[in-house]
C-alpha cells in the first residue's frame, strides 16, 4: 500500500507541471508546486480547477484537491520536506541540470528525484548529482492528467527499490506506469511515435499523398485499434508468419534516413510552425486549431471511461 499525504514537490507549473500536481493531489498526496514565472505560478490553481472540470470533477472534489496543493516561491521551499520531486521544466538540458543541483542542495537525502522529459536521456540530466541512485526519469504524456501512461526510466545508477517506489506511487494515483530498463533517447513511446511520424512526413515529401490523407488514414484505420490492441499483440493476432511476409515486402521502401526530413526543416525555416503560426503541414485558422484541441480533450476523457468499463 502506498501511504497518502506524502509530500510531493513539482518544479514547474506549466501545462505538464499543473497536470502532474493535480493528478497526485487528487490521489490524496500533499503537493508543493513552484515556478520561476510568478504569473504562471499564480494561475496554477485556476488552471487545475479548469482541468478537473474537463475531467468531470464536482466542485467539492475540486476544492478538496486544491486544499492539497501549496504554491511555493522557490525550489528550496518546495522541496525541503519532499518525499518525491518531479521536475517539469522546459526541454533544455542545462536548465534541468541546474534545477537538480538546486533540488539536491535543499531536498532530504531520502527524496526520490524525477525528471519529466520527452526525449533527453536521464543519465545526462542526473550526471553530477551526489546521490544519483535516487534519481530517475518519469515521462508523463501530454496532457498528463488525461493520458494514463508514465514511463519510468532507470539510469545505470538508479536503485531498483527507488524505481519500484515510483512505480507504486504512480499506480496509486491511477496512472499506468511502465519500466524502461535502459536509458535511451525517446524511451519507448516517443521512439514508436516518431518512427510513425518519420514515415508520415516522408509520404508527403515524396508526393505519395497530402498531409490530410495521412491523418485520415491513421484516424480511420489502425489508429482506432491502437487503444485496445498494441502492435505486437496485433502481430500475434494475425500471426508472426504473416507479419514476416509483410515486412519482407515493405520494409525496404520505408523511410530510413537518420536525420530530420529536409521537408520538415524547410517548414520551420519558412516559419510554418503548425497551429501556433496558422500553417504547418496543413493550414489552420484559430477556430480550427481550438476545435482540434477541444476534440482531443473530449475524446481522451470519454475514452478513459470506455476503457474502464
Amino acid at each position: 500500500m502506498v501511504p497518502k499525504k506524502q509530500q510531493i514537490a513539482v518544479i514547474g507549473a506549466g501545462l505538464m507541471g499543473h497536470g502532474i500536481a493535480l493528478t497526485l493531489a487528487r490521489a490524496g498526496q500533499y503537493v508543493t508546486i513552484t515556478d520561476p514565472h510568478a504569473e504562471t505560478l499564480k494561475s496554477a490553481p485556476k488552471r487545475i480547477s479548469d482541468s478537473l472540470r474537463v475531467m468531470g470533477a464536482e466542485d467539492n472534489e475540486i476544492a478538496r484537491t486544491l486544499k492539497m496543493i501549496e504554491l511555493c516561491s522557490s525550489v528550496g521551499s518546495a522541496v525541503c520536506k519532499a518525499d518525491f520531486v518531479f521536475e517539469a521544466a522546459p526541454e533544455k538540458l542545462d536548465l534541468k541540470r541546474q534545477i537538480f543541483a538546486d533540488v539536491e542542495a535543499h531536498a532530504p537525502v531520502a527524496a526520490v528525484l524525477a525528471s519529466n522529459t520527452s526525449v533527453i536521456q536521464i543519465t545526462k540530466i542526473m550526471d553530477g548529482l551526489k546521490h544519483p541512485g535516487r534519481a530517475l526519469g518519469t515521462h508523463w504524456w501530454n496532457p498528463p492528467h488525461l493520458i494514463p501512461l508514465v514511463e519510468v526510466i532507470k539510469t545505470g545508477w538508479t536503485d531498483g527499490e527507488v524505481a519500484e517506489r515510483m512505480m507504486a506511487l504512480l499506480a496509486s494515483a491511477g496512472k499506468t506506469p511502465v519500466m524502461v530498463e535502459k536509458d535511451v533517447p525517446g524511451f519507448i513511446g516517443n521512439r514508436l511515435q516518431h518512427a510513425l511520424w518519420r514515415e508520415a512526413v516522408s509520404l508527403v515529401e515524396r508526393g505519395i499523398c497530402d498531409a490530410e490523407a495521412v491523418d485520415t488514414v491513421v484516424k480511420s484505420c489502425f489508429g482506432r485499434r491502437l487503444a485496445v490492441l498494441g502492435p505486437l499483440e496485433n502481430a500475434d493476432l494475425v500471426g508472426t508468419d504473416l507479419t514476416l511476409d509483410i515486412h519482407e515486402n515493405v520494409l525496404f521502401d520505408l523511410e530510413s534516413r537518420q536525420g530530420p526530413s529536409p521537408y520538415l526543416q524547410q517548414l520551420v525555416k519558412d516559419g510554418k510552425l503548425g497551429m501556433k503560426s496558422g500553417e504547418g503541414f496543413r493550414k489552420w485558422t484559430e477556430d480550427e486549431a481550438n476545435a482540434v484541441r477541444a476534440r482531443v480533450g473530449r475524446h481522451l476523457t470519454r475514452l478513459e471511461g470506455i476503457l474502464d468499463d
